[in-house]
């Protein structure tokens, strides 16, 4: 099967670039002929206010990738879609079988909509409006069906995207049931798989799935706790990091924290109430984006990942956290309540709630609770998971 992907790749950094790469990996690796699909620009720097790009890849680059698209050349999605529809059949050299379509942000619904458009056939479905849904297979691979920060716009662009496509992909069941109400496209849910890296999966001449990653010793030698806490990746409002601070403050008084990750919208606030809160000789502060290379120092030298957060559909820190040995500290929101086991190896709290939050962390420095935790911490089957994933997403549309 000819299957494009429409997505963020390398240069670009973060989760979705990272997922987008390797379900191509996966996918060419299945037998299938594959390419990516990506972007020149991605949207306007004013929009995000974070390092958009980096030089080294998080994992290893797919080859056949080019760059067709900007966010300020309407006629470049167009020609892409176009590009895919191909000049005849379904088995002509220039089209694709399959178009998987990345659902970012409703920032790019008009890209997406561009891109659809060029796809269209002269005739719809039999029973459908003609030119209503492009004549090629069309999957919305949704990370997130709206942001978890909204405007009033995003639910009609999403919806206008989600409706002119073939089926719909989500994570969790919930983002299925606000999916299933912006379309009457049929939507299916797969938990996401994990996409993990590390410094030494970056081999150029890679051509199938990601090589597995080095794993941190599930249940290592005992050891003293280091009275040391991890926040780990982009930190926006829905990311709770507030709740953490104020847990701390109220937790145990010796316990430590290391917040590494970019600051969307600056750090100034954050700065402003560790400084509120009297925390200034117990949190570090490392803004940024944090390379592939410094990721296994900071799990290393932790004791538990926090994941304070107030919303969220699905996490890789999790999985990232296990994969390295450590046990998680989350609150009950979308996968984290099934990818952490409370009481097993992590502990799970109300959202939005410092009090509890606090509670837990007394609790996780209990005499014997910590340790009893890491020893059950398992690291993510990752070839199972994918095999169940790639199964959602070559589904008949």
């Amino acid at each position: 099967m000819r299957i494009a992907i429409i997505g963020p790749t390398h240069p670009y950094k973060g989760g979705i670039a990272q997922h987008t790469t390797e379900l191509a990996h996966r996918l060419a690796a299945r037998g299938h002929e594959v390419r990516v699909e990506s972007w020149s620009r991605q949207y306007p720097a004013r929009l995000y206010p974070g390092q958009q790009r980096v030089d080294t890849p998080e994992g290893t680059p797919f080859p056949a990738t080019s760059y067709p698209l900007s966010w300020r050349r309407p006629d470049s999605w167009l020609r892409l879609g176009r590009r895919l529809r191909g000049p005849g059949t379904p088995g002509s050299a220039a089209a694709a079988d399959l178009v998987v379509l990345v659902v970012v942000t409703p920032i790019q619904a008009p890209a997406y909509l561009g891109i659809l458009t060029g796809l269209r056939g002269l005739a719809g479905p039999r029973g459908r409006a003609a030119g209503t849904r492009p004549s090629r297979a069309v999957l919305a691979l949704c990370h997130n069906v709206l942001p978890h920060e909204r405007r009033r716009i995003d639910e009609p662009l999403v919806s206008a995207v989600l409706r002119r496509c073939s089926a719909v992909l989500v994570h969790t069941d919930p983002q299925a049931k606000l999916a299933a109400e912006l379309t009457a496209a049929p939507v299916r849910v797969a938990e996401m798989a994990p996409h993990l890296w590390t410094a030494a999966d970056q081999d150029p001449a890679r051509s199938g799935p990601a090589s597995e990653p080095t794993r941190g010793p599930a249940s290592g030698p005992a050891r003293e706790p280091a009275r040391e806490l991890l926040f780990f990746g982009l930190v926006r409002p829905y990311k709770g990091l507030d709740v953490l601070l104020r847990a701390l403050a109220a937790g145990p008084e010796d316990v430590r924290l290391t917040v590494a990750g970019e600051f969307w919208g600056g750090i100034e606030s954050t700065r402003a109430l560790v400084a509120e809160l009297g925390l200034g000789e117990r949190v570090t502060l490392r803004p940024g984006y944090v390379p592939a290379e410094d990721v296994p120092a900071l799990f290393a030298a932790a004791d538990a990942l926090v994941l304070p957060y107030r919303a969220g559909t699905a996490s890789q820190n999790v999985d990232l956290a296990h994969l390295h040995g450590v046990p998680v500290v989350a609150t009950r929101v979308g996968t984290l309540t099934t990818s952490v086991r409370d009481g097993v190896d992590g502990l799970l709290v109300p959202p939005d709630d410092p009090a509890a939050l606090a509670a837990a962390l007394r609790r996780l420095y209990e005499p014997g609770v910590l340790a009893g935790l890491r020893a059950k911490v398992a690291p993510p089957d990752i070839d199972s998971a994918w095999d169940g994933y790639l199964d959602a997403v070559l589904e008949p549309c």
